[in-house]
């Protein structure tokens, strides 16, 4: 008659009970519609090695994550990222002052003077309300 295999301390099972593990990442589900999935696996087979639908999923949500976002028209932005009139104006300013500016001055000049006339003439600075006084 065989001996009986003891249970070791780890909850009750033998070493090396059970299905051996497939992977250290847990299993995710989501649900795709079949169009979806049609389109993942076309592209799946005009990559040149031709990778499994898990592993194209892998690779367009990686690809996903590494392209920066298009700019969002105003309306759609959350509140947060949302420009306020004055920095939409000081932009507005810096574009009209790039157009007319000097294209034969240094790059450092040019920034100055472009500093200079939005932060506006130094008489003027005290009279302004957008800016605190010191």
């Amino acid at each position: 008659m065989k001996k009986a295999i003891l249970k070791s301390s780890r909850g009750g099972r033998r070493p090396g009970a059970g299905r051996p593990a497939t992977g250290n990442d847990p299993v995710r589900t989501l649900r795709l519609s079949d169009e979806f999935i049609e389109k993942v696996d076309r592209w799946a087979a005009e990559q040149y090695d031709a990778p499994g639908r898990s592993e194209a999923i892998r690779r367009l949500v990686e690809l996903g994550l590494t392209v920066k976002p298009k700019n969002r028209p105003e309306s759609e932005r959350p509140n947060d990222l949302k420009e306020t009139p004055r920095q939409r104006a000081r932009e507005m300013a810096g574009f009209a002052i790039d157009k007319m500016s000097d294209t034969t001055a240094s790059p450092d000049d040019r920034a100055s003077r472009k500093r200079r006339l939005i932060k506006g003439p130094e008489e003027f600075q005290k009279v302004r309300r957008d800016r605190s006084r010191k």
